[in-house]
């Protein structure tokens, strides 16, 4: 008898989020293989029964579905974590960064973000070679599109906007990740500094993974909005990022995916009225919203210590020995000078 592969795939979500995630999770379910295992772990802090009740309704045979109530392990560093955010972001946005420790027993993983759909077999993208680098990407097609984003991601980050990754899809080499103690350095360098950066947990990861990341093809991360228009049928992930999503916007392109596995749930009526009722002040805000991000990289890029020039800070980190709790108390400690 043959043992399946087991695919862990990893999603962070609040109460508010559900009804996309659930869209996204029906996109993946509809396209996974009997071959395969497929553990979907949904990082949360406090889902409510109720939507964990209806989430899990959604497992299959091969599929399952639990929850990972985080507050107790982000309990040292969340209020660090609130403290650093900004507009619209949530402390849920970093929790990527600490699945390496969060679940030592998984070597590989996949990340996805909850406003995406699924058009492959995601197996296909979980079995791709990646060696001993940390991430498998894609090339942030959003901060490609821009001049001011790309000035920002040299200067700020001393990365190259075509090696800029968006995090929103990632393939986690969690054994090299748990090596390379980036969770260890992404906390050494969010305590010792207020940095403000144009995209918190992205950012990171971009500058700690550097040099160990294997770029993908956008077809695995198809952001509608920015780079070439690429046929729908030859897309294996579309990426509904920034402020276009299609439960706001009836324009945005590929929604007509969306909407298709929003009818098999039981939130395309909600879903619906809320695109129906996203009002032209909202459209305004989002487009100041735009702006805003815009503002923030040029002023960023003008200060006078950047990203880029204290990330090197962290190499002493790698001639110790760390465990998870050891890693924030060694931290912690060194941040007193």
């Amino acid at each position: 008898m043959n043992i399946k592969q087991e695919i862990p795939i990893f999603f962070s979500c609040d109460d508010n989020y559900v009804p996309c995630l659930t869209v996204a999770i029906k996109s993946l379910i509809d396209h996974t293989s009997k071959e395969n295992d497929y553990s979907i772990i949904i990082l949360n802090r406090g889902l409510s029964k109720e939507n964990q009740k209806e989430l899990k309704q959604m497992a299959t045979s091969n599929v399952k579905i639990n929850f990972e109530d985080v507050s107790k392990s982000m309990e040292k560093i969340n209020n660090e974590l609130q403290l650093r955010l900004r507009d619209y972001y949530s402390a849920a946005i970093y929790y990527r960064l600490f699945i390496p420790s969060l679940f030592p027993i998984y070597e590989k993983a996949v990340y996805l973000d909850a406003d995406m759909i699924i058009l492959d077999d995601i197996a296909n993208l979980y079995n791709i070679d990646m060696g001993d680098n940390l991430l498998m990407a894609t090339t942030d097609a959003t901060v490609n599109d821009s001049e001011d984003f790309r000035k920002y991601s040299k200067i700020a980050l001393g990365i190259e906007p075509k090696n800029y990754i968006n995090s929103g899809m990632l393939v986690m080499n969690l054994r090299e990740m748990r090596k390379a103690k980036i969770e260890q350095k992404f906390i050494y360098l969010l305590l010792k500094y207020n940095f403000e950066v144009a995209a918190p947990d992205q950012d990171y990861l971009n500058v700690l993974c550097k040099d160990r990341i294997k770029y993908i093809d956008e077809h695995w991360d198809k952001m509608p909005d920015f780079g070439a228009r690429i046929p729908q049928e030859d897309l294996h992930i579309i990426h509904y990022n920034m402020f276009r999503k299609p439960w706001h916007y009836a324009d945005v392109p590929y929604s007509d995916a969306f909407w298709h596995y929003a009818k098999q749930t039981k939130y395309y009526d909600s879903l619906q009225a809320k695109l129906n009722a996203y009002t032209d002040e909202q459209k305004a805000a989002d487009l100041a919203g735009v702006e805003g991000l815009v503002n923030l990289t040029n002023n960023i890029i003008t200060q006078d210590v950047k990203f880029v020039d204290v990330a090197h800070e962290v190499n002493f980190l790698d001639n110790e020995e760390y465990t998870l709790d050891e890693g924030f108390s060694n931290v912690f400690e060194a941040i007193q000078f």
